[in-house]
């Protein structure tokens, strides 16, 4: 059963609909029941002067000054209700439907919200009916009859049925085949939606979750809400090869509904990268690809794009010289490989004499940004690295472009094992909101993952701190799901790449290991 404070009654449970039945209120209850109501009477009494007065002159209140206290009070956040119930057994559900049509706000005690007008001014909607159309895309989802499906709730003015709607964040008008009422399931056709009401529209083409919608003549656009950004990536391939095509196609379907993850095609690693807020939602989608568009996915830990570089210098040869009757092939260059300022390649000449002629310094260039694609340790990229040819000769009939180029590439592959090569590995920033009482936990499990703490600050939320550090990409794979078990499911981060660092000698064993192991 449960026990209405507000009411001072108990209700028992009974039938398979749940139905409620009044109950002698237990004993052992009554003093707490008295005393939580008193407290919330008196929460109610704060946020009106006249309900103040009637309080301390120890005047009941009637109901509908009871009701109208206890919205003010939700509505000033002075109360936070608690209802309690079963959705799966039926049980305290209408009773809680009944207590949110009594207390709840309406939206038009509710706060107003901001809207930016087309010359950039912000303004404040309130739910009127006269005002301005600005009507904001909260949900969407795919009906398998209706199909597209959007979800709107009117912030202010009429949304009426009138052939087309403009849609200001794409910038493009839509065409309307009616409005509906959502109620399950099924749709209730309306003329038109007044503010503070929420309705649907099917088959909009353009139109996304946190759009607004709104008249061409006199636009508005609401500002959504902050989205959390997705903190856990894993891999998602399919169990039966050559459906990658359908899990990519389903994938974009699924993001109509959920604007919260992120899926990319990476090239280097050949893997689908699917980005969420934990393990669960991303176990969702796998599921729902497998039950809306039959294709069963696998989720695994991502390839780490890991790097390469060098740190001395050296000097070296690369000739590349055959003969295969008539015409041969002759290219010889001598080049430098030296640590590099800039990213990728940086490319120089140094050759006096016309040693090595002008017309082939592009086909060495050209060898060698193929050449640097992959490494000399594990087949990673090469960055940060500097090549200047220096010298070289030719041969005035043998001599072409490609026998310079696969010249630089044997000058790569001979200079770059003698010039110290080392591993280098992702650093990503990370910004972690916890509970001040798992600071310490935290900070130690950080230093666990080789990460580096660079201060503590307190957050926005008041008993929060923010623990701003770096660690290896490699470390951090699933850290969203062990943040929330070290959390108890209230600690939450962003990360984001800052640069790339040397790979300890030990874990770089590894990790070559590894990769010479699938070669």
């Amino acid at each position: 059963g449960l026990v209405d404070v507000m009411g001072g009654k108990a209700y028992a449970f009974s039938g398979k609909r749940g139905e409620m039945k009044a109950i002698d209120l237990p004993s052992d209850l009554e003093a707490l029941v008295e005393e939580y109501g008193e407290q919330i009477k008196e929460q109610i009494a704060e946020n009106d002067e006249h309900l103040m007065e009637k309080y301390f002159e120890g005047e009941a209140f009637t109901p509908d000054e009871e009701s109208e206290g206890m919205r003010k009070a939700i509505t000033a956040g002075s109360i936070m209700p608690v209802l309690v119930g079963s959705a799966q057994e039926n049980l305290g559900i209408s009773f809680a439907l009944d207590l949110v049509t009594r207390y709840m706000p309406t939206p038009v005690d509710g706060h107003p919200v901001t809207a930016v007008k087309e010359d950039g001014e912000k303004i404040l909607l309130h739910s009127e009916s006269e005002g301005p159309l600005a009507a904001f895309i909260f949900k969407t989802f795919v009906d398998p009859f209706v199909g597209r499906i959007s979800l709107f709730r009117v912030f202010s003015g009429t949304f009426k049925d009138e052939g087309t709607i403009y849609n200001v964040n794409q910038e493009k008008e839509e065409r309307l085949i009616g409005l509906n009422f959502q109620n399950g399931k099924k749709q209730q056709p309306t003329e038109v939606v007044v503010a503070g009401d929420i309705g649907a529209i099917a088959k909009l083409s353009e139109t996304k979750t946190l759009d607004t919608l709104t008249t061409k003549a006199e636009p508005l656009r609401i500002e959504g809400p902050e989205m959390p950004v997705p903190c856990l990536t894993l891999a998602i391939a399919p169990v039966n090869k050559g459906e990658e095509e359908k899990i990519m196609q389903g994938l974009v379907r699924l993001q109509d509904e959920d604007v919260t993850f992120t899926i990319v095609n990476d090239a280097e690693t050949r893997q689908f990268r699917l980005s969420g807020l934990g393990e669960v939602q991303l176990d969702v989608i796998s599921a729902r690809l497998k039950s809306k568009f039959g294709v069963e996915a696998v989720l695994s830990e991502p390839r780490i794009a890991y790097r390469e570089t060098i740190r001395k210098k050296v000097k070296v040869q690369g000739r590349h010289k055959k003969q295969t009757g008539g015409h041969g092939q002759y290219g010889d260059v001598w080049i430098v490989f030296e640590p590099g300022t800039e990213e990728g390649l940086e490319f120089a000449e140094e050759v006096f004499g016309g040693s090595v002629p002008k017309n082939y310094f592009p086909a060495v260039e050209k060898g060698l940004q193929e050449a640097i694609v992959e490494g000399v340790l594990a087949g990673y990229p090469i960055v940060n690295l500097k090549a200047t040819l220096v010298d070289g000769s030719y041969h005035d009939v043998d001599s072409n472009e490609l026998s310079f180029k696969l010249a630089a590439r044997l000058a790569y592959r001979a200079g770059l094992p003698q010039a110290d090569p080392v591993l280098l590995e992702p650093i990503d920033k990370l910004y972690v909101h916890i509970p001040d009482d798992f600071l310490g936990d935290i900070m130690g499990d950080l230093n666990k993952r080789r990460g580096r703490i660079h201060g503590i600050n307190a957050d926005s939320i008041p008993g929060f701190q923010v623990v701003e550090a770096e660690a290896p990409r490699a470390e951090i794979a699933k850290y969203a799901t062990d943040l929330k078990s070290m959390t108890q499911g209230r600690g939450w981060f962003t990360v984001e790449f800052v640069r790339y660092e040397q790979v300890p000698q030990n874990i770089a064993d590894r990790i070559i290991a590894a990769a010479q192991s699938e070669e």
